[in-house]
């Protein structure tokens, strides 16, 4: 339970008797909801006790031969800070259906096509229920703890039949009651339909409406997945009153890998790496957010060391402006600017990326955090170089980038005024990161529910007022120095003394139960929700993905725009389509 527990639950229980009842299994914290009144719980929640931000939608199977229900788990927080508090609505197996909350958080709505897609899960007036990372006419819902994928061989890793002989096999061959699935899995060219392209433009239909006193024909346009301003195999599909936007929906899904099931086989030291390939560009925010997770459900075991503490705050800032300056850079390039701007802004992320280097042994996936600390101590000279970088010349070349850019009439001229989301709609399509500060919130998890050892530093939430492009690309400068400020404080603190607790952090124990960590990553809320049975491996691991839930907002942002500033707004969101698809 959260600190604010005991007056929720009062309230919860006099407002709702009998529909809230406290989550009394072990380990695990929040509230059951029958699902019948889960849309006017939350309404209240979010009307009468300021829970107006959702954070996190999660689907959980926990098919056991005790229990078969599905879960559906809802992580709700106050837009001015503090703790969370969850909500989870228990439902059937042969009939899991819950109505949707986009019409009270519309920040549910690619969350809850999610859980539809891999879980099964329908959510009754959703407005646009289809498949989102897997294609329509896909068999089956590949996060059940019941379906298994061709040449399955056990649910998890490490796999018996690869040692000692190394005899692998389709394990269908050896099912004495037939193939345990339906092969090709998932896809039956004979039977295949255009549904997913049919589904797709009937939802644009929808979001069209009715045509003003003009009569004017109508174009559907596509932009990609393969085009040079998407940032990656990234689709939309537009419709365009001349060149004037009337409605968009993005499409993702083709980098998809289902990094979710994998995690689910993984130990839990396995998935570290794992998380390095989610958004690539910024590996140890998310070593962070998901260390924070285990070592949640370790307890004290798990506390890192202090000197740990210091490292990691240090790495996650690194991270967080060597992504910022490349955030700038492709911005400019999606502006046009091939040449020296973008280049100058990449220039100081090669040098934080020698960093990375030199301390874990790679410049992208630098698999860093272990559980109770990091995996070593910071090479000799390093640390000088660390400050050379944050007390001398970062600070220099950040002001000269700002007397490049911000003045610049092309920069102004494309980007104030366009793509403009309100502090409102920020916290109701579940917006985080730069993108929800530009929009006039002050919501910073480092600040507004700290974690690690964020609460000993002094540094401002970064924050803007015009919710535009142009406030999107400032706030990431003002954020770059705010992490130099946190910097140079570390980097002054850090103590000495082991980077990791404990004897082995390559022999964990995890009591079962359930954890939420998320860190204010350099795109957004970067959450990692974890169900433990006490095994060595997760029974539910779900990435909370920033670069995903921040597309949700993209065709409000979009609507009465002009299509050529369809790739400016895209670029100030800052997606990673790694972490978008996972």
């Amino acid at each position: 339970m959260t600190e604010a527990a005991p007056v929720v639950q009062s309230v919860l229980e006099t407002r709702f008797p009998g529909v809230v009842t406290p989550d009394e299994r072990k380990g695990y914290e929040g509230y059951i909801v029958t699902k019948e009144k889960l849309v006017e719980l939350a309404t209240a929640l979010r009307d009468e006790m300021g829970y107006d931000f959702l954070s996190s939608v999660t689907a959980v199977d926990y098919l056991s031969e005790e229990e078969t229900n599905l879960e559906v788990v809802y992580h709700l927080y106050k837009s001015t800070g503090g703790g969370s508090l969850v909500l989870s609505v228990q439902l059937p197996r042969d009939n899991p259906v819950v109505d949707s909350l986009v019409s009270v958080y519309p920040g549910a709505d690619f969350q809850e096509r999610e859980a539809y897609d891999l879980m099964g899960i329908r959510f009754d007036k959703h407005p646009d229920l289809r498949r989102i990372l897997m294609w329509e006419g896909f068999e089956g819902h590949p996060l059940r703890k019941d379906w298994k994928e061709a040449y399955h061989n056990e649910d998890t890793k490490p796999f018996s039949n690869r040692w000692p002989d190394g005899q692998i096999f389709r394990s269908e061959d050896k099912n004495p009651y037939g193939k345990n699935n339906i092969y090709p899995v998932g896809f039956d060219p004979t039977k295949w339909e255009a549904t997913e392209e049919s589904l797709l433009y009937a939802g644009l239909g929808k979001a069209v409406g009715e045509k003003g006193n003009i009569e004017t024909d109508y174009l559907v346009v596509n932009m990609g997945p393969q085009h040079p301003s998407t940032h990656g195999v990234f689709r939309m599909a537009v419709v365009l009153d001349g060149e004037t936007i009337i409605a968009l929906k993005p499409v993702v899904g083709y980098l998809h890998r289902n990094h979710e099931k994998i995690g689910e086989r993984n130990t839990y030291l396995h998935n570290m790496p794992f998380t390095d390939r989610l958004d690539y560009i910024s590996s140890l925010s998310n070593n962070f957010g998901y260390a924070l997770a285990v070592e949640k459900l370790m307890g004290k075991k798990g506390a890192p060391s202090e000197r740990a503490e210091y490292i990691r705050v240090i790495m996650a800032e690194l991270t967080r402006i060597s992504n910022h300056v490349w955030a700038i850079g492709f911005l400019l390039n999606d502006l046009g600017a091939f040449f020296t701007p973008a280049l100058y802004a990449i220039e100081e992320r090669e040098l934080i990326l020698d960093i990375f280097e030199a301390t874990t042994g790679s410049r992208m996936m630098c698999n860093y955090f272990r559980f109770g600390g990091v995996a070593r101590d910071f090479p000799e000279g390093v640390l000088q170089k660390i400050r050379d970088l944050v007390f001398e010349r970062l600070p220099r070349k950040i002001d000269d980038i700002d007397a490049y850019l911000t003045d610049n009439e092309i920069v102004l001229t494309r980007t104030q005024g366009v793509g403009i989301l309100t502090p409102e709609d920020a916290i109701a399509y579940s917006a985080t990161g730069p993108m929800l500060r530009a929009s006039g919130v002050p919501y910073d998890i480092r600040r507004a529910d700290p974690y690690g050892i964020y609460d000993r530093f002094d540094f401002d939430v970064a924050v803007r007022y015009h919710g535009d492009c142009y406030d999107r690309f400032i706030i990431r400068l003002d954020e770059i120095r705010q992490s130099i400020r946190i910097l140079e404080q570390a980097l002054d603190q850090i103590p000495e003394g082991s980077v990791i607790s404990g004897s082995n952090p390559y022999q964990v124990r995890v009591p079962a139960g359930e954890s939420y960590g998320r860190v204010e990553g350099p795109k957004g809320e970067l959450g990692f929700y974890i169900v433990s049975n006490g095994k060595p491996h997760p029974w539910r691991y779900h990435v909370r993905a920033p670069s995903f839930i921040n597309l949700t907002a993209m065709e409000k942002m979009c609507i009465g725009q002009k299509i050529a500033d369809v790739v400016v707004i895209l670029g100030s969101i800052d997606i990673v389509l790694g972490e978008t698809d996972r």
